[in-house]
């Protein structure tokens, strides 16, 4: 449990960089190491399909994607590195500690009990694996799309406010 924890902590700490960092390699390369740490949290949590898919699609393809939108980007000057750093602060300052309440809001609703501890035996048909038994994981990986569809929602807004 204590591995859980520090897995849970560290993808937090990486999500936050990554809201925070000024520079867009750099947020990158933190969501890059969030998706990461969540495919070991779902490993850890004998769910071996949504972390797959966790490592191939999010921190694979999308870090890609990310990566060679960003080669387009022309690089900031200092003043403008300067003042998005104070917007950036001032703009997401609640967002850790409604991370933590919901983080641990979440440790503690899920009862421990019911989450596997081994893999069961995969039945012959995915589909039944997904809506029958693994609804949790299904849902997570819904979260973690629409999150990153926000985010990408959220960069590229405040890159057209700064264009015009």
């Amino acid at each position: 449990m204590t591995l859980i924890i520090v897995l849970f902590l560290c993808t937090l700490i990486a999500a936050l960089l990554a809201v925070f960092a000024v520079r867009l390699m750099m947020a990158a390369v933190c969501l890059l190491m969030a998706s990461l740490l969540i495919a070991l949290l779902m490993f850890r949590f004998s769910s071996p399909l949504a972390a797959v898919f966790e490592l191939s699609i999010c921190a694979g393809l999308i870090t890609v994607i990310f990566i060679s939108t960003i080669s387009f980007v022309r690089p900031l000057t200092n003043e403008e590195l300067t003042a998005r750093r104070k917007e950036r602060i001032k703009k997401y300052l609640p967002l850790p500690p409604i991370l933590a309440v919901v983080g641990a809001l979440s440790y503690f609703l899920i009862n421990p009990a019911n989450l596997p501890v081994h893999a069961a035996a995969v039945p012959a048909d995915v589909r039944k694996l997904l809506w029958e038994s693994r609804q949790a994981d299904l849902l997570g990986q819904i979260l973690i799309l629409l999150m990153g569809v926000f985010g990408i929602v959220v960069l590229f807004r405040g890159s057209e406010k700064n264009e015009h």
